[in-house]
Formats: structure tokens, sequence, C-alpha cells
């Protein structure tokens, strides 16, 4: 079943933290990192606050190849404010490329799976977390679930 934009886009209203630090950064990476070693996955996970990178991980059969999809897909969250699957879906419902919608190189910018952005409720995106080495649909239902576990434990 595929989702919607609607959808995506209420997963961004639904996620959003009232505060973010080094700690919630190590918590939910560490919870991704156990999750994805249980289930044999060979992603490499990163967590951006602005500029300053508060968790990265790489597991066993990624490579830096990774790292540079990371990099591409947090850069694009960072530019859009929304989710890297959101402004895949957009563009292929578009029936566009991101160098035609928006005059920008895929090779700096990756619309694909995997890089949610972390919102602060009221006020905005201060970061990222990006999963990269699974099907991008994959990707982003692991970086929702970890979101959303966090949360739900928070409550």
């Amino acid at each position: 079943m595929e989702i919607t934009l609607n959808e995506l886009l209420q997963e961004e209203q639904d996620l959003q933290f009232t505060k973010f630090n080094e700690n919630t950064a190590w918590q939910i990476g560490s919870s991704l990192v156990e999750k994805c070693g249980r289930e044999g996955f060979s992603v490499t996970i990163d967590i951006m606050r602005g500029e300053q990178q508060l968790f990265h991980a790489s597991l066993p059969g990624t490579s830096a190849d990774n790292d540079e999809w990371v990099k591409r897909k947090v850069r694009l969250v960072y530019r859009f404010g929304h989710s890297s699957f959101y402004v895949g879906q957009l563009l292929k419902n578009k029936g566009k490329s991101i160098e035609e919608a928006y005059l920008l190189p895929e090779n700096l910018y990756a619309p694909h799976g995997g890089c949610f952005p972390i919102i602060i409720k009221d006020t905005g995106v201060i970061g990222a977390i990006t999963i990269s080495g699974l099907a991008q649909e994959e990707d982003h239902k692991l970086v929702v679930g970890a979101i959303r576990s966090y949360l739900e434990q928070e409550k």
C-alpha cells in the first residue's frame, strides 16, 4: 500500500519533539542500532542537530557510499523542511527530477526516503535523523518508527 503525501505530512505534524539534545540522539540512535543489528540490516544511522553530528553508526555491510547518501538526504531535508521521502514522492507525483523541478543537482540532494526532520514544536526543523542502506520506504519506516517509539515513551 503506497503512502500518500498527506499521510507523510501528517507524520511530520505528529512526530514533533518538545526538546532534543545529545541524550535524545543517543537514545534514538542506540535503539536503531539495536533493532537494525537484530534484524541484520546493513545500514548507516546518523543524527544531526544543525551542523553538529550527534550520533553516527555504520553497521556491517555498509560503506562510505552510505555516508554520502546520508549527507545528500540531510541537505535535502534542511533545504525543504520535509522528510526526504515526502520530497521524493512529491517529485514522483509531478513526474519530474529534482533538477527539473528545483534546479538542484541530484549528486548533492537525494530525494529518497530515509531522512526525517527533527522538528521542535512551535519552533521548526533543528536537525535530521537518517538511515541509509535499505529500500527508501524501509529506511523511512525505520526512522519514523524509532521517533514514534521514543515520543511514546516520553509521554
